[in-house]
């Protein structure tokens, strides 16, 4: 295959995993490996396929091989930790994540990982601490303090939860009372962009693990994209 045959084979493979053609795009992911069998990108878009497929023993090995050869990358070792926790290797995934948090200290989104984890585990005393230093860092983080709040009001902390919800409503311009009657459809078009990955519907929807990082790794430049993003969680977590 030559170059200009396998970038458009990337790009379509790219697009389908955000449609969620995940079978469809693991195959072009396949045959662009075979290709190129050490091109990192390649390899690091088959491992997330692989995990949103359940094929989580594959896409462990995806990111071993990764990070073997680039030990030092935050990202793979953060994807992988996604992967170690769905495999219910909840101690080798937050090892994972406070590997990537000690390599890339400043940056918060390393805090909110390991929080979000944190609370996933029952560890919600953590949880808040890692959400508070990543506010720390970055003040204007919405996402986090929605998040913290989260935590405070599973904690039964309902005066700390309320502080939090409306930080986090101030600083994206949210207001619950002119965002009420919104239709849910207008809602969803708003804001399940298939970027985004799988959204569970059961008794209310929620947000999936690997589908929450995915997300949050893209939001740091694009304003309207965590708009929309935090519109999103306020609906399926609070029910607004």
């Amino acid at each position: 295959m030559q170059t200009d045959e396998r970038v458009v084979q990337f790009e379509k493979a790219k697009s389908l995993f955000k449609l969620g053609e995940f079978s469809e795009s693991l195959e072009l992911f396949h045959e662009l490996v075979r290709e190129k069998p050490n091109e990192m990108e390649y390899i690091a878009y088959r491992a997330r396929v692989l995990s949103r497929l359940g094929r989580f023993e594959k896409s462990l090995e995806d990111f071993d091989s990764l990070i073997k050869q680039s030990p030092y990358n935050t990202t793979h070792i953060s994807d992988r930790a996604v992967v170690l926790h769905l495999l219910h290797r909840n101690e080798e995934a937050l090892s994972e994540l406070d590997r990537a948090l000690n390599l890339d200290p400043s940056n918060p989104y390393r805090y909110s990982s390991r929080a979000y984890l944190k609370d996933r585990i029952g560890d919600l005393e953590g949880a808040i601490e890692d959400y508070e230093k990543a506010i720390e860092l970055d003040p204007e983080d919405a996402i986090s303090f929605n998040n913290k709040g989260l935590v405070e009001e599973k904690m039964g902390y309902i005066s700390r939860s309320k502080k939090s919800f409306q930080q986090s409503d101030d600083l994206i311009g949210y207001n619950p009372l002119e965002n009420k009657d919104l239709p849910e459809s207008e809602i969803d078009n708003q804001t399940m962009d298939p970027s985004m990955g799988d959204v569970n519907q059961s008794h209310q929807k929620r947000i999936t693990f690997s589908s929450f990082f995915s997300i949050v790794n893209g939001l740091v430049t694009d304003e309207k994209v965590r708009k929309d993003f935090y519109l999103f969680i306020k609906k399926t977590f609070k029910g607004s």
